[in-house]
């Protein structure tokens, strides 16, 4: 067991990363969709900016899931895309059903979950925030 502490203990911060890249690159996904039609989707919906989706829903995607990819300002932007899926989650899905399964919203709040422990958590060891406050001389608490 002492060494299933060492390992989580040298690791965690870089898995944290790892996590951080992988909902970043997937998260950009659904925005590309959404804005250029990349990969194509059978239920796009022309671009628009000024509407809610895919207009700016679109935005926060595509940009929120690249800045979470490079680990900058993964906090604010965590934040962000946590209410995010929140609110999609609440006007598009729990009005078909209560049950996530049901009224395919599981997505929604796994984003909208993993986006808070990031707020909380931070970028991990492989981000460009370790790296700018590194650099600033900034003390960097946790991760």
């Amino acid at each position: 067991m002492a060494n299933l502490e060492a390992l989580r203990v040298e690791w965690e911060p870089r898995a944290l990363s790892v996590l951080r890249c992988a909902t970043g690159l997937i998260y950009t996904q659904h925005g590309l969709s959404k804005i250029f039609d990349f990969p194509h989707t059978p239920t796009h919906v022309p671009y628009n900016v000024a509407t809610l989706v895919p207009g700016v829903s679109g935005l926060l995607e595509m940009l929120g899931g690249l800045l979470l990819v490079f680990g900058l300002f993964t906090r604010p932007v965590a934040f962000l895309l946590c209410g995010e899926m929140a609110v999609a989650y609440f006007m598009a899905h729990f009005p078909r059903n209560f049950f996530p399964i049901l009224n395919g919203g599981s997505l929604a709040l796994m984003y909208c979950f993993v986006f808070l422990y990031l707020f909380v958590a931070g970028g991990g060891e492989w981000s460009l925030d370790r790296l700018l406050r590194r650099n600033s001389g900034m003390v960097y608490a946790n991760r």
